[in-house]
């Protein structure tokens, strides 16, 4: 264990998540097994290797899904306020190991040690949501035209939901979907990224342990490890309803495709490219604020991280220069030291990324106002910390168009009405998150209106970046359609049935349609 890993106290968060050895990568509860290759983690925060797991044969996911669908037919039977108390019992658990998982989550993944409790908590905050949703898996009763026949519609538990998660988030998003698919009924099968797999691992040591204290089957909560060759199993798999896959757009049009061929249903979270409109009657300090932190949290490593800031002409440089300025004062390093702003990026394959998305904006004729690079020398050895940059360019560069997982934010100018900077926000393939800064009712409200922004996320006088768990997460266009965590996106994890129900001597057909014998 590195020096600064050992200082954080990491060594004893192992200890307390019950990580031990490299025989747990794949596990249907309180049995771990795998016979595949093994997948080593090092965090990017020193370069250090965490430890390692084994990956998901073909004989292991045949002995997960065989053991997942038995222990469906026992969890589906259960009420949901019985599946619900155990759903409380996890999150009761997470607070217990907020702290240690939460180290974990920092250091493997690179995010601030805040960010990373903070993750923790959204884990338990959906625990709670859904607690209190078991009690309102509720239905629709309606008026039949038939007399005598009463209408109504319920919902019943999917079965096995597959969860692809990525790197970003190693941990809360797998809770999003597990939480509610848990209450449901459902019993889940999950990937979580090659990038973070000791998250996993411990996550599903939380789960296996709560479900054993309850008597309940293995099964319930299942983890695979692997590359994309292991979330193919599952994206093929007729025996699985729903894939929920978050990542990139690309990566999410070969889930789609996979599914929609055996004519399942896919939940996707994919690419973001957010943008927050700055109009003339913003807050300015505010602004850059949500700005600032919108583009270099989490290294811009957030699919709801902001990308583009779309600025009126008549503050565009009041609005630049104190963007610039704000940067001027980003501190750059471990993420452990909380006086710390921005840690690193993933790795050093997001590094190149990076790299390649600033001379693509020279060279498509940007101009590079806060100069990025990556920074060497001590306390930055993993290669993988790099300085956020900001760039001029216009909406329709190529490089614009596309979303870079890292600390990069391009500047847009916008003149006239509020509509031409709806215009420009709206004017890329993505649809996640959008804002607008303005103390302007019309403007926000136009804003807000069928012909204003197409993201699944609207705010106004805040960033793009963060959401709550109540309201339902996920976006548009090829961000993919998805909602996941609040609102009605438990719906997705279960089967609507519509019934009809006589208590007359007599059949009469809907439509008036006669049938005599």
């Amino acid at each position: 264990m590195s020096k600064i890993a050992t200082a954080f106290g990491l060594t004893d968060a192992l200890k307390a998540l019950g990580i031990k050895d490299i025989n747990e990568g794949t596990s249907t509860g309180s049995t771990n097994f795998s016979s595949g290759e093994i997948i080593e983690s090092y965090s990017p925060v020193d370069g250090a290797l965490i430890g390692k797991v084994k990956t998901t044969s073909k004989a292991d996911y045949e002995k997960v899904m065989t053991t997942a669908t038995s222990a469906f037919k026992t969890w589906r039977q259960k009420p949901a306020p019985l599946r619900g108390e155990v759903v409380r019992q996890f999150g009761e658990k997470l607070r217990e190991l907020k702290e240690p998982l939460g180290k974990l989550v920092s250091y493997e993944m690179g995010k601030s040690y805040q960010e990373g409790l903070g993750e923790v908590q959204e884990m338990i905050d959906i625990c709670d949501f859904a607690v209190g949703l078991s009690r309102q898996l509720h239905g629709l009763t309606m008026h039949s035209e038939r007399p005598g026949h009463r209408m109504y519609e319920q919902y019943h538990p999917l079965g096995v939901v597959g969860i692809i998660s990525a790197f970003n988030f190693p941990v809360a998003v797998w809770a999003w979907n597990t939480a509610l698919a848990w209450i449901c009924g459902d019993v889940c099968i999950w990937k979580p990224s090659e990038k973070t797999p000791l998250c996993g691992v411990a996550c599903q040591n939380i789960a296996a342990e709560v479900f054993k204290a309850n008597g309940l089957p293995e099964g319930i909560s299942c983890l695979i490890n692997g590359d994309y060759k292991v979330g193919e199993m599952m994206t093929h798999d007729g025996r699985i309803p729903l894939v929920s896959a978050t990542g990139s757009i690309r990566m999410g049009k070969i889930v789609a495709q996979a599914v929609a061929a055996r004519l399942g249903k896919s939940l996707l979270e994919l690419g973001g490219n957010n943008a927050i409109i700055v109009t003339p009657d913003a807050d300015i300090k505010m602004t850059v604020i949500g700005a600032v932190f919108g583009a270099v949290g989490t290294a811009g490593q957030r699919c709801t991280s902001t990308r583009r800031l779309i600025i009126h002409d008549s503050i565009y440089d009041k609005v630049k220069d104190a963007v610039v300025a704000a940067y001027g004062q980003l501190r750059i390093g471990n993420p452990l030291d909380e006086n710390n702003h921005v840690g690193p990026l993933i790795d050093t394959e997001a590094v190149s990324h990076y790299s390649k998305a600033l001379k693509k904006v020279v060279q498509e004729g940007g101009k590079l106002i806060v100069e990025g690079g990556l920074l060497t020398g001590e306390g930055y050895e993993s290669g993988c910390y790099v300085k956020p940059a900001i760039a001029e360019a216009t909406n329709d560069f190529e490089i614009v168009q596309h979303e870079t997982f890292a600390p990069v934010l391009y500047l847009l100018k916008y003149s006239g009405e509020v509509e031409n900077a709806i215009a420009l926000q709206n004017g890329v393939v993505q649809g996640l998150s959008s804002a607008i800064m303005t103390k302007n009712l019309r403007e926000a409200e136009k804003f807000l209106s069928q012909n204003g922004s197409d993201c699944g996320i609207a705010n106004v006088n805040i960033g793009t970046s963060g959401a709550e768990i109540g309201g339902a997460f996920g976006g548009e266009k090829e961000t993919g359609g998805g909602r996941e965590s609040g609102s009605d996106a438990w719906k997705i994890y279960m089967r609507r049935q519509t019934n009809t129900i006589n208590y007359t001597t007599e059949l009469p057909l809907a439509q008036g349609i006669k049938f005599d014998l």
